[in-house]
C-alpha cells in the first residue's frame, strides 16, 4: 500500500480506533504534501514556519499557530516553506464519534452530510481552539495508557467549541464547479492507480470529460502543475516510498514508478528532490 495516495485508499489508523497521527518536518518522506483526497477528515496545526496550501481551487498560506480544518472530500495539497516548517496531521473517521442513541449523533451527521461546513482556518476566529489541539497532539503522540479516551474527548470538545462558536456556514452547492472538481478527483484516482503505466496527455483530459487544452489549463489552477509535471511529482514521491520503506535498487524504483529509463528518473528525481535517488536511499527519516 502506498504512502501518498492521491485518492487515498489506506487505513488511517486501525479498524477500531481510525485516527492517525503525523508529526512532518524537513526530513519527513511526506514533507511536502501532494494534492490529494480521501473521506476522512484532517487537522493540520502549524507548528513553524509558513506552509502554503491549497484546498480546492483556493491557496493560501499559513503560519504557526494556525490550525487548518479540512473537511472530507476536499481536495488538498501544498508545500512548506523553505524546510523550515514544522506541521502536525490529525486524520480521522468522524464516524467514531457515532454512537447509538447518541445525544450529540444529529450534528455529527449534519457535518458528515454537508449540511454545515466547518470554518476552514480555526484559530483565526476563536482563542479556545488552539488548546484543545494542542492537547489532542499531545495524546496522539505519546499515546499513553488511556490515550484512546482522551482522543475521543478532545475531538467532542472541538466540535462542542466550533458549535458554541459557530465556526462552521451553512452549506451552498455550486453544482457546475462541483463537477469539475469531481473530474479532478477521477483523474487524481486513475493517476494513483495506474502511475506505473503508461499514461499521456490525451488519456487523462478523457478521463475528465475536457479537450486537451482546456484540461491542461484548469488542472493547473487547481494543482499549480500540468497534468504531466504532476504525475512526474507523483512518481517520485511514490519512489520515495520505496526507498525508505523497501530494500530495493534504484532501477527497481524507477520501473515500479513508471520509468523505463533509469537515467532519465534520476534527472526527474534530482529535479523535484534535489538530490539523487541514491542519496535520498540513504538519508535517515
Amino acid at each position: 500500500m502506498k504512502y501518498l495516495d492521491y485518492r487515498e485508499h489506506r487505513e488511517q489508523g486501525t479498524f477500531n480506533f481510525p485516527i492517525a497521527f503525523y508529526h512532518e518536518n524537513s526530513h519527513s518522506p511526506r514533507y511536502h504534501m501532494p494534492y490529494h483526497w480521501h473521506h476522512h477528515y484532517e487537522i493540520l496545526r502549524i507548528m513553524s514556519g509558513a506552509f502554503h496550501l491549497t484546498l480546492d481551487s483556493n491557496t493560501r498560506s499559513y503560519y504557526a499557530g494556525d490550525v487548518i480544518f479540512i473537511t472530507d472530500g476536499m481536495l488538498h495539497g501544498g508545500n512548506p516553506d523553505d524546510n523550515t516548517c514544522v506541521y502536525d496531521c490529525i486524520v480521522f473517521d468522524l464516524q467514531i464519534l457515532m454512537k447509538d442513541n447518541h445525544i450529540c449523533s444529529k450534528s455529527i451527521f449534519d457535518i458528515m452530510n454537508h449540511k454545515i461546513t466547518i470554518n476552514t482556518l480555526l484559530s483565526e476566529d476563536s482563542s479556545t481552539i488552539l488548546p484543545i489541539v494542542d492537547s489532542l497532539t499531545s495524546a496522539l503522540s505519546g499515546r499513553h495508557t488511556g490515550y484512546e479516551f482522551m482522543t475521543q474527548g478532545y475531538l467532542y470538545q472541538l466540535l462542542g467549541i466550533i458549535l458554541e462558536e459557530h465556526l462552521y456556514k451553512e452549506n451552498t452547492c455550486n453544482l457546475a464547479e462541483a463537477g469539475r472538481l469531481n473530474s479532478i478527483k477521477n483523474v487524481l484516482s486513475y493517476i494513483s492507480e495506474n502511475y506505473n503505466s503508461n499514461i499521456s496527455l490525451d488519456m487523462l483530459a478523457k478521463i475528465a470529460g475536457m479537450n486537451p487544452k482546456y484540461f491542461c489549463r484548469y488542472f493547473r489552477s487547481m494543482t499549480e502543475r500540468t497534468p504531466i509535471d504532476y504525475l512526474n511529482y507523483y512518481r517520485i514521491e511514490c519512489a520515495c516510498e520505496m526507498l525508505t520503506t523497501k530494500n530495493i535498487s534504484v532501477k527497481e524504483a524507477a520501473i515500479s514508478c513508471g520509468f523505463n529509463d533509469e537515467s532519465y528518473f534520476i534527472k526527474i528525481f534530482h529535479k523535484y528532490k534535489g538530490i539523487t535517488p541514491k542519496q535520498f536511499s540513504k538519508m535517515e527519516f
